[in-house]
């Protein structure tokens, strides 16, 4: 049976509406899914079968009164994405070494210039956005604007959350 991970967008960060890692494993039982594991408490579901992000965004809305987008990936696109960062070799810390997923990278999408963000480092993939920010997350120097064109469902994870779904995956 098909594994895959889903990846929430904007849930329980910051003052948004919290939801349960139990209810969302329950969540995803209720629409057919088995095997179903989460991972920290921010929006990252493992599980086997299939489910749609649309049915997943539907049955979000009508129980907790939000609608985060859902990006869904099965377990070949994600160790693409993650075997695909061509920054891996100059991440010292997982943790500040980022993939942004993206259903597709914008045609129009104008990345900032390489001096205006540095130190960090901004790649763009088939499928992803790579972005090493040495100096944290909250110090990045990426604009906002450029985040912003990547489109609803982009959504980001570090590294160490990238391999440990992958771990859970395999």
């Amino acid at each position: 049976m098909t594994r895959s991970v889903a990846l929430l967008r904007g849930i329980n960060v910051g003052k948004s509406v919290r939801i349960g890692m139990a209810d969302l494993r329950a969540l995803f039982e209720e629409l057919g899914a088995t095997d179903v594991a989460t991972y920290l408490q921010s929006g990252n579901v493992v599980y086997a079968g299939e489910v749609r992000a649309d049915a997943v965004e539907d049955a979000i809305e009508k129980r907790w009164g939000i609608r985060p987008r859902v990006l869904l990936l099965d377990a070949p696109a994600l160790q693409r994405v993650a075997a695909a960062n061509p920054l891996l070799a100059i991440a010292t810390d997982p943790s500040r070494l980022f993939t942004t997923f993206l259903e597709a990278v914008p045609a129009s999408l104008s990345r900032p210039s390489p001096a205006d963000i540095a130190p960090e480092v901004l790649e763009i993939g088939a499928h992803a956005v790579y972005q090493w920010i040495p100096d944290g997350v909250s110090r990045s120097k990426v604009p906002a604007a450029f985040t912003r064109s990547l489109g609803p469902t982009a959504t980001a994870r570090n590294q160490r959350t990238v391999e440990a779904l992958l771990a859970l995956l395999a």
